[in-house]
């Protein structure tokens, strides 16, 4: 193996066992999780109330994107805790959310459903 390869393949090696990035980032003009996945806010839910409305079925279809118990507010970035206590990332005080349709990073299918469901926004 030659040592640029040795090399490449620890230096990727160290950055995949680094922690995922935990709060969401900016990516073509929408929010995205550490996958790489559009994330969403929801009319119904209030700002800055540190709740979310949606759960059971709506979360089925709309999953929240968690937080660790570990990961801490930074910002515009907060974190409200849902109905079953598990935590949840929220930016300017909305809840956010994916959208189960959405297949791929860069897929916005979500935003405009029933008139309630937003691209997060940085």
């Amino acid at each position: 193996m030659s040592p640029f390869r040795a090399s490449s393949a620890v230096l990727l090696s160290a950055v995949l066992a680094l922690p995922a990035f935990a709060q969401p980032k900016p990516a073509d003009g929408a929010l995205v999780g550490a996958n790489g996945m559009t994330l969403y806010t929801f009319d119904k839910d209030t700002a800055g109330n540190g709740k979310s409305v949606c759960n059971g079925g709506c979360a089925t279809n709309w999953p929240p994107f968690m937080a660790a118990d570990s990961d801490k507010p930074s910002g515009d970035f907060t974190i409200v805790t849902r109905d079953d206590g598990k935590k949840q990332w929220a930016a300017k005080g909305w809840p956010l959310y994916y959208w189960a349709k959405d297949t791929k990073p860069g897929d916005k299918t979500g935003d405009g459903v029933n008139g309630t469901w937003q691209t997060a926004k940085p």
